[in-house]
């Protein structure tokens, strides 16, 4: 039985974040009225000629450098002709013999080192438009087309076969993602549809280097299917091969709810789209100023800061991860370490609480619950001693960010400030002690792992408001008596 070895590429379609369409004025709203975002461009009457938005043009510019894309100078428009309900004018505006750039790389963490995943292109196209096959009063014997989509602009990232798990594949879309973010050129948002991915897959003998029959597999709407498609795609042609069967050129549907991918149709090949080159559109020309500016803005990148949180913060390389993969957390978290002095305990803070309080409010990426400076003057509130940490993370910070009041004023108000009194903190120990006599008595038997216990039981009947190590110390005192 020959060991398989997974040979993927991925096809990774971003929407530009721009305001209006990529050759006309129409807006591009998520969530408005099914085709009221459309016009004579869009629709593709007769007559009705497309001028390419220059911001979408600026913004694939920035996101091909930063992926270390080669930026030509000129490229071209050409019309991909296929037919779909949803394609007003049967054919897309895409590029494709000479894109708007070439090459580049994405850099994954897989197997416990850095790997480049590379591209072979990334160009501008149109989006099409919209299929709905349900919800509406007779979805069960028709379908609807909504063309607010139609004309979206959009650029396509074309992966090396480089991909060789379905884990690195999700790895490669969170990094590419990221970039995107980072950039200002795409909100990421898989959701709303305004980044998809298609993935290319083929399987092969462990050391062969001839390419398999490959299949493409659609309907991948978040990282964790496509990881999930991935799986079941491989395993499915694997099965093939090993029963001496042969792996069709196709293209094949996820069905999440049955964890399984279904043929779709055959895959076509580019040939069979009759690219030519749209006589409506001059060339893209990038102007060295265009150039200049994107790279002049573009900010320090996810994989650098990464880099840089390790060895100037002294993160771990997980933390380092999370915290980068965000533009605006990342800027966050720098501004917090700075004004409170501890960046081990302001990454802390963030990757425990902000992020779960950014979650529980439905906050977007960008938005973070809680300021830099408030989040730095908790911390050091803790730092001083003035609150514990228990009821800082409890208590504090979630009124901090319902409210945006200053955590000194919640401490003072809610009565919260550390309790270090020996005194007051023994009382409460003896009760403890006494509450609690089976662990008492096998503490006095050797299991001091119960220690961890009691000190938990003091700290609630304090509310957390005690200090730890007084607590401790007092427990010891009293449990060695």
């Amino acid at each position: 039985m020959p060991t398989w070895e997974a040979v993927i590429g991925l096809e990774v379609h971003a929407q530009l974040r721009t305001r209006s369409k990529i050759f006309c004025a129409c807006p591009t709203d998520y969530g408005a009225e099914p085709n009221s975002q459309v016009c004579p461009v869009c629709l593709g009457h007769p007559g009705a000629l497309p001028v390419l938005n220059e911001r979408a043009l600026a913004l694939a510019v920035r996101a091909a450098l930063a992926l270390g894309c080669t930026v030509h100078e000129e490229s071209v428009f050409e019309r991909k002709n296929y037919f779909y309900p949803d394609l007003p004018k049967g054919y897309q505006i895409s590029q494709y013999e000479r894109p708007l750039a070439t090459g580049g790389a994405v850099a994954i963490e897989a197997g416990g080192g850095t790997r480049e995943i590379g591209l072979v292109r990334l160009h501008l196209e149109e989006d099409a438009g919209r299929s709905v096959h349900d919800g509406g009063p007779d979805s069960d014997v028709a379908s609807y087309v909504d063309l607010n989509r139609a004309g979206v602009p959009l650029v396509e990232i074309v992966s090396r076969p480089d991909v060789r798990s379905p884990e690195e594949a999700y790895l490669f879309l969170e990094r590419l993602r990221s970039v995107l973010r980072y950039v200002g050129a795409c909100d990421g948002n898989m959701e709303e549809g305004s980044l998809r991915c298609d993935a290319n897959v083929s399987v092969r003998s462990a050391g062969e280097t001839a390419l398999g029959t490959r299949t493409e597999v659609k309907n991948l709407n978040s990282f964790r299917n496509v990881e999930r498609a991935l799986a079941h795609e491989v395993a499915r042609q694997v099965a093939v091969l090993d029963a001496d069967g042969a792996v069709e050129q196709e293209t094949r549907l996820w069905d999440a709810a049955a964890f399984e991918t279904r043929p779709m149709r055959g895959k076509e090949e580019a040939e069979d789209y009759r690219y030519f080159p749209d006589p409506d559109l001059p060339p893209v020309v990038v102007s060295p100023d265009l150039l200049e500016e994107a790279a002049r803005d573009l900010p320090e990148l996810p994989h650098a800061r990464k880099y840089r949180f390790v060895e100037r913060y002294g993160l771990g390389a997980t933390e380092a991860h999370v915290l980068t993969l965000e533009r605006a957390l990342a800027e966050h978290f720098e501004r917090v370490a700075e004004l409170c002095g501890d960046p081990r305990v302001a990454a802390n803070f963030e990757l425990n609480d902000v992020l779960k309080l950014q979650h529980e409010a439905g906050l977007p990426p960008d938005v973070l619950p809680v300021t830099p400076e408030r989040l730095a003057a908790l911390i050091r509130l803790v730092a001083e001693g003035t609150v514990s940490g228990t009821a800082a993370r409890r208590d504090v910070l979630p009124e901090v960010a319902r409210s945006g009041r200053e955590p000194a004023e919640i401490v003072a108000e809610r009565g919260l400030e550390r309790i270090a009194d020996p005194e007051e903190i023994a009382t409460m120990a003896r009760r403890v002690v006494s509450a609690w006599p089976d662990q008492v008595a096998a503490y006095r038997g050797g299991k001091t792992g119960v220690l961890g216990f009691l000190v938990g039981k003091v700290l609630k009947e304090s509310r957390g408001k005690a200090d730890p190590a007084v607590v401790n110390a007092a427990l010891r005192e009293i449990l060695g008596s």
